[in-house]
């Protein structure tokens, strides 16, 4: 027998199965039967952006209520003007059974309600609720009943102090039996808008959020308590205080547990019709939303979310859907969901995100200058939310600071939720039984959008994107400033103190620790700021005698003790300033007396440069004049390089845009295959006995036989060979055919200075040539040998940062395995830089032998150090395919282009971190290292050398 039916995926589906159960006494065995149909009609209002997996991915769950029973409850709660009382009411529906509706009758019932709350472990009665309404339930009919009580001095719900109390409703009958029970925690807040601005409990808040799809790199859609939880803790870790449920409404339990540790939720309806728009404009009254057969169908997904998640503090706004146009039905959805709950506040994007159906200006991907006029709009009363910004595919979330420099000065602006959670990727085994993560297409499923889903700040197995110290670093509640001379630091809770937090400082001196201890704050109030003169702190003393030395101070700002989402000492907040920069020093080359002599020879295509005591031997390959071999006590220390470099391996967000992507534009210009022809002749001079110099000048021009038929669009790699990773190709001028000629797009002259000890000093100058899009890189790029794998820098890290990503990212002296430099990015492209390197040391930890790399000109550089080359993560799709190269590549960059991330679909790199292909100079400095030099240069460099 069939028993029924239903079509919205995620909320739950009653269906009262008593009558086609058997009896117990009979004695049979029930069969219950669940037939998943894959498509229907309510597939159009959920197409959204993620897998489509069929299957039940929610609980089934078979109870058992009384024939008189408590079918349902709202608890609502209200605190007065002074936050001394609070009223709980809540609102309960009590039915019968349909079959006891005939049988029996309840000509009196009562209902009452038990407030709880834990005092020292111990749960105690904090009110009780009760009702003076005698109404009697007749047969076969339904009553609601309101019970109501008080609480003084209430402990309020926020995320910040998510305080919640137990609520147990009692159904008693006339003889006052207990009949039915329910129970449920309860969060005592409120809500409300003010000009500009949404307020929980009478307060602004801030929302540090971020988007979250359920998703399980095994299970798919299938949800787990324990990922839930490591969702919830690695969020609060991170200084996040909401999600936007996107989109659709997410597993009962999650909700539960958002309440309990304290996230802000928008609880968002299944509602998007994304894949059905015969229009660009969402407003078009070809929409299903304008269509009148449509309404009952999205109106009953609005309100049965409503209704099954109405009890949960966490919650503090509805959401209508997501991309589904905007009309009639969704004013029928706001204005049932306004008149049923009038507690929260009401989202919808569709339309424009400025209908009336929305009580917040909630835009997508909206760019700062937008927010800013919106925000700037007195005739806009409401509060701006980004529902999604900072789309976080792949390498990416620059320019994200620039939003929250806005949002932190800006009265009407609250934040945001970052686009998105989890990269959605999915376990799968190869033909090779590697298993790897896969993504649209990799299943043979079609169509499919590729990779656009792995957009996560966190990988499927919920490993941290390098992206999330920059968001944790922007969303910290303590605001650290350097006004000048004056350090300013803000408590940027709503709701508690700063008593629970121990202040620390650290001053560091060209990257060593010199100083650290506790710095004494005063307790600060909710939003209150404390100042104190920079040269007034413990660390004064520390300060004299900093002239052209690089000192940063650190403040450090820690949880006393442990949390349900933390341990003691949890760092939930650190600012590095640089207090002054010792990048303007100049190195100064030893006088040439006091150097060792060098042996200049050259032998047919060769120039070799060595040491008198045959220390160290430089060749260069005479016909470019770049160098082939570099070897210290017989150990190469260099393959090959520097060799000038304008590519890079594409990130998504590089190719996004189709024909205007900044990926099109490089390949278009022919940057992704450069050969390089010798202009003049290779030139070396005998400056002293000690030193040598050499110039060089290189015409560069595209590959036009390896850049035919290639493309690396729409997820597409290149099969072209770079510049950087062939063997050197060199063409004479008088040889090289006009039209090549006329596409010449740089000109490099590498003027180098080798001295007797060692170091090599190249000035560089490159000038563009002709029509050029914005440049990836301007660079030089170098092979190592596998040997020099351990590499030390001084410069920003420790993790992955770029020009436009790099907040988060303290200036200091690190150390790793090369290997550990790469970040293995499920769709691979450039990846691994570290940002404002002054100086970098490739060593061998067994021979003791390395090459020490350093800005000579006081300008750092952007580093990359990785087994793989650009032609190698330009071609890969799957992190997997990626293969160790005999030699690792290094590069460094005097500019890197910023990563983007406004969007992943068009070219949207701020201006200011744009490359433009104009003319450049810089400088640098190379010198091989041994066990002995490292004793030698004390002074020059950290006293670890």
């Amino acid at each position: 027998m069939l028993v029924g039916y239903s079509q919205d995926s995620r909320l739950p589906a009653d269906f009262e199965i008593t009558e086609v159960c058997y009896e117990p006494a009979l004695k049979k065995e029930n069969l219950i039967a669940v037939q998943v149909l894959r498509w229907s009609d309510g597939s159009y209002l959920e197409d959204q952006d993620h897998w489509w997996l069929s299957g039940i991915h929610r609980d089934v769950i078979l109870y058992s209520k009384p024939k008189f029973m408590i079918a349902d409850y709202f608890v609502k709660t209200n605190i007065s003007d002074d936050f001394t009382v609070a009223t709980i009411e809540a609102e309960v529906l009590l039915e019968t059974s349909y079959k006891a509706g005939h049988q029996m009758s309840f000509p009196k019932a009562s209902v009452e309600g038990f407030l709880f709350e834990s005092k020292d472990g111990v749960m105690v009665e904090a009110s009780k609720l009760s009702s003076n309404d005698d109404t009697h339930l007749t047969m076969g009919s339904h009553m609601r009943k309101i019970i109501q009580g008080k609480i003084c001095r209430p402990r309020l719900w926020s995320a910040e102090q998510p305080n919640l109390y137990t609520l147990v409703i009692l159904l008693r009958d006339e003889s006052d039996k207990n009949v039915d029970v329910e129970a449920c925690q309860v969060g005592v807040r409120t809500l409300c808008l003010g000009f500009k601005e949404l307020q929980l409990n009478k307060k602004s808040i801030l929302i540090t959020g971020v988007n979250r799809h359920e998703h399980h790199p095994r299970l798919g859609k299938t949800n787990i308590e324990a990922c839930m939880i490591k969702d919830i803790i690695l969020m609060k870790n991170n200084n996040i205080n909401a999600v936007r449920n996107s989109h659709y409404p997410q597993h009962p339990r999650w909700y539960e547990l958002c309440n309990l540790f304290g996230l802000y939720v928008i609880d968002e309806a299944n509602v998007e019709t994304h894949g059905c728009d015969p229009t660009s404009n969402p407003n078009s009254k070809e929409q299903l939303t304008w269509d009148t057969s449509w309404s009952s169908s999205m109106l009953e997904r609005a309100i049965n979310m409503v209704e099954r998640d109405k009890n949960h503090a966490c919650i503090i706004i509805w959401s209508l859907g997501n991309e589904a146009g905007y009309g009639p039905n969704h004013s029928a959805m706001s204005g049932w969901i306004r008149q049923r709950d009038s507690t929260r506040l009401l989202h919808y994007e569709g339309g424009g995100s400025r209908t009336s159906s929305t009580d917040i200006v909630c835009p997508m991907y909206m760019r700062v200058w937008d927010i800013l006029s919106i925000a700037q709009d007195q005739t806009e009363r409401r509060p701006l939310i980004l529902c999604e910004y900072s789309h976080s595919m792949g390498n990416s979330n620059g320019n994200i600071h620039e939003y929250w420099e806005a949002i932190d000065e800006t009265h009407g602006l609250q934040g945001g939720f970052i686009w998105d959670w989890v990269d959605q990727g999915l376990l799968r085994q190869g033909s090779d039984e590697k298993v790897h993560w896969a993504y649209g297409g990799d299943f043979g499923d079609s169509p499919n959008d590729l990779n656009f889903c792995i957009n996560g700040l966190v990988w499927p197995d919920r490993s941290p994107h390098p992206a999330l110290h920059e968001v944790k670093f922007l969303y910290q509640p303590v605001k650290i400033h350097l006004l000048q001379d004056v350090i300013e630091i803000q408590n940027r809770n709503f709701f508690i103190t700063t008593e629970g937090l121990d202040f620390h400082w650290q001053l560091h001196k060209d990257g060593i620790l010199v100083g650290y201890g506790e710095l004494l704050m005063p307790k600060l109030q909710p939003g209150e700021k404390h100042f104190f003169n920079i040269q007034g702190g413990p660390w004064s003393i520390l300060l004299e005698h900093a002239d052209g030395i690089t000192v940063g101070l650190t403040i450090i700002v820690k949880l006393r003790t442990s949390t349900s989402w933390c341990e003691a000492n949890h760092v939930i907040a650190s600012s590095q300033f640089i207090i002054s920069d010792g990048l303007s020093k100049e190195v100064k080359a030893k006088d040439g007396t006091e150097l060792p002599h060098v042996l200049l020879e050259e032998c047919n295509e060769i120039v070799r440069i060595e040491a008198a005591n045959h220390e160290w031997t430089v060749e260069f390959n005479k016909n470019d004049g770049i160098i082939k071999s570099w070897k210290v006590n017989n150990v190469v220390i260099l393959d090959d390089g520097p060799k000038p470099c304008f590519y890079r391996a594409p990130t998504d967000n590089d190719r996004g845009g189709g024909n205007t992507s900044y990926a099109f534009l490089w390949h278009q210009a022919g940057l992704e295959s450069l050969t390089m022809l010798n202009a003049a002749e290779f030139q070396v001079q005998r400056i002293s006995d000690s030193v040598i110099q050499a110039t060089t000048c290189l015409l560069i021009q595209p590959n036009i036989a390896s850049n035919l038929g290639t493309s690396n669009m729409g997820g597409e790699r290149a099969e072209a060979n770079m510049l950087v990773d062939d063997p050197h190709k060199t063409v004479s001028p008088e040889t090289t055919p006009g039209k090549e000629n006329e596409q010449i797009c740089f000109l490099v002259c590498m003027k180098y200075k080798i001295q007797g000890d060692g170091r090599m000093m190249i000035d560089v100058e490159v000038n563009p040539q002709g029509q050029l899009p914005p440049l990836p890189r301007v660079g030089v790029v170098l092979a190592v040998p596998n040997e020099l794998n351990h590499v030390i820098w001084y410069g920003r890290g420790p993790f992955e940062c770029y020009p436009d990503r790099k907040t988060a990212a303290h200036i200091g002296l690190y150390e790793a395995h090369v290997a550990d430099l790469h970040v293995p990015y499920i769709f691979p492209g450039e990846c691994g830089g570290r940002a404002d390197v002054r100086w970098a040391l490739f060593k061998s930890i067994s021979r003791n032998v390395g090459l020490l790399a350093s800005t000579n000109d006081g300008c750092p550089v952007q580093m990359n150090a990785s087994y793989y080359t650009t032609v190698d993560l330009d071609r890969a799709t799957h992190q997997e395919e990626l293969q160790y190269r005999d030699s690792i590549q290094v590069h460094f960059d005097h500019r890197h282009m910023g990563l983007g991330g406004d969007d992943s679909w068009s070219p949207c790199v701020h201006e200011k971190y744009l490359v433009y292909p104009i003319p450049y100079k810089f400088s640098l400095s190379f010198c091989p290292v041994t066990s002995e030099s490292m004793l030698s240069m004390k002074g020059t460099h950290p006293d670890w050398l």
